[in-house]
Order: C-alpha cells, then structure tokens, then sequence
C-alpha cells in the first residue's frame, strides 16, 4: 500500500486520479427518508439523529447550497490550506429520495461551483429508480462520481431492529445495478449494532467484499442522546464494543477485502454533545494510529486473506 498506509485509502485514490489532495464538503440538500415519511416506515434508523447523520456539514438551517460551500471551504482551508478542489458530498439522509427535477438542480447546482471536481451521493437501496438510475448514469460520464450506500448490516434481522425498511436482496440488486452502470459504489457498514455477534459482522464484510463494491465506510455504533437508539441502551438491552475489540474487528475486516477496494473510513465521528458512547471513540486519530499498529504487529494488509468465489 502507499501513504504509509497497509490499506488503500481514499486520501491516495484521489490524489492517483487528481494528482493532488482533494478535500470533501458535505452539502445538506434538505432532503428526508422513506423510512422518516411513512412511505415505507416511521422514526427512521435507530441511531440517527435529528440531523440524519448530517451533524458536520456546518450547514444552518435553510442555508442554500452556495453559502453552506463557502462555510464549509473556509473551515477545510484552515486545516488544509493548500487544498483547492473538491468533492461535493449529499450526505444527510437520503440523497435520491426525491423526483428527478429536484435531484437535477441541486446536484447540478453542485457541479456548477467553483473548484468541485465530482459528487458524491449517499442514498439507501430502495431509492434509485431507473429514471435516477439513467441520470446517475450520465452524471458518471461527465464528472467523479460516487454513490454511497448505507447498507449497515446484511443480516435482515438486525435490518429489521434498526429500522431500516429494505432487505438485503435489495441493497445486492441495487448495487449489482449501479455497477452494471460503471458507477462507483461505496456502503456503509456498522459495527456494533445491536445483538450482532463477531461472526455477524465478518459476514456482513463477506457478503458486501463478494458484490464487487468500490469502496467502504466502517463506522462504530455511537449512541447518541436524540436517537430511539439511546432508549434501546438505557434500557440495558445493548453492549457497547471496547475499543481493543473494535480495534481487532478492522483489522480482520480489512484483511478480507480485496486490496482494490477503497477506504473511506475506518471508524465515524459524532457529536461531543450528543455522543452517549462508546467514550473512547472522541480520540478517533489514537483510534486509527492503533488499527495501523497491530497490522504492522500482524506484519498484515488489506487484502492478505482476500476471499475466493
């Protein structure tokens, strides 16, 4: 691997296509959740905040597409001043879930500011009609494209605790579909959800790692104070992940995806007043450099133990 990295990071795929660093600004298009609307559910998932995920995009409010950029580029230019191009990220709930024209002026609106070279789009599996499908389609052919999938678990009980409203059957058929398409696919994945065992959360590595997806975001479960999630815990009906736990369940997982895949995360960040637990987690960068320390312990790798199909 590169960037001093075991695994391939994000951070190098980008700059391989770009040839230098590319910053990622989360946009809020205002947007809701099949599950939240009472299309397909009430509430939405259990560990979502007011925010739908949404809580850094530093947007306030009914700001519009313009101003939350300029907000969010001032704050990304004084942690890294020589980035000057960008990835526009639809971030807080679900980013396809609306008609076509909708979908159309906003991430055309997007594309239309200055120094964005590419979008990146997270939606659910159930949210991409073939008319999106067809506009998905020719957005890849005209700008960097990603499409992220907040998939969580493959195993549809734990699908059906969290309230996520689609089954795996789903998520697979959507996905085979986007890259039918050529279009990049990143999923999001959770561990530590509640009543999942070790080996549930291996198998939902395997069963994504055997799709053939492009990327992946591994989050820890973070119990936050507005979400049904934290009634669930107080109730003592889940355990939290330890943090060497958590640790050793990357680093299996990493050594089971294909070393193509990219990562885009390792671990999640959530809001110091929101945050209930795990604790540990607040130090995410100690997190990361200890992921890094025990595949070098393990002289291990992305990809080492790579399956078969």
């Amino acid at each position: 691997m590169t960037n001093n990295k075991r695994y391939y990071t994000l951070d190098t795929h980008l700059k391989e296509i770009f040839n230098e660093k590319i910053g990622k600004i989360s946009l809020d298009g205002y947007f809701t959740c099949p599950n939240i609307d009472g299309k397909v559910g009430y509430g939405g998932c259990i560990y979502c905040s007011r925010e739908g995920s949404g809580e850094f995009s530093g947007s306030i409010k009914g700001d519009n597409l313009y101003t939350q950029y300029q907000n969010q580029k001032n704050i990304i230019s004084k942690k890294w001043p020589k980035i000057n191009k960008y990835i526009a990220y639809f971030q807080s709930f679900t980013n396809t879930y609306a008609s076509l024209e909708v979908l159309k002026e906003k991430y055309e609106e997007a594309l239309s500011l200055d120094n964005i070279v590419g979008l990146s789009i997270g939606t659910r599996a159930d949210c991409i009609s073939d008319e999106i499908l067809d506009y998905l389609s020719e957005l890849n052919g005209r700008t960097y494209l990603w499409v992220e999938l907040g998939l969580q678990s493959s195993n549809d009980k734990t699908g059906k605790l969290i309230n996520r409203c689609h089954d795996f059957i789903d998520f697979k058929n959507t996905t085979l579909r986007l890259k039918e398409r050529g279009i990049r696919v990143c999923v999001h994945i959770i561990n530590g959800l509640p009543n999942e065992t070790y080996t549930d959360m291996i198998n939902t590595l395997k069963d994504i790692e055997r799709l053939g997806i492009d990327g992946i975001k591994i989050h820890l479960l973070h119990v936050l104070s507005d979400t049904m999630l934290y009634k669930y815990y107080i109730q003592g009906n889940l355990r939290l992940l330890e943090r060497n736990e958590y640790i050793r369940l990357v680093v299996d997982q990493l050594e089971l995806l294909s070393e193509n895949v990219i990562i885009h995360r390792l671990t999640g960040d959530a809001p110091k007043n929101k945050l209930i637990g795990p604790k540990w987690s607040e130090n995410k960068i100690s997190i990361l450099n200890d992921i890094d320390k025990l595949l070098k312990e393990r002289d291990s790798w992305q990809g080492k133990y790579k399956l078969e199909y």
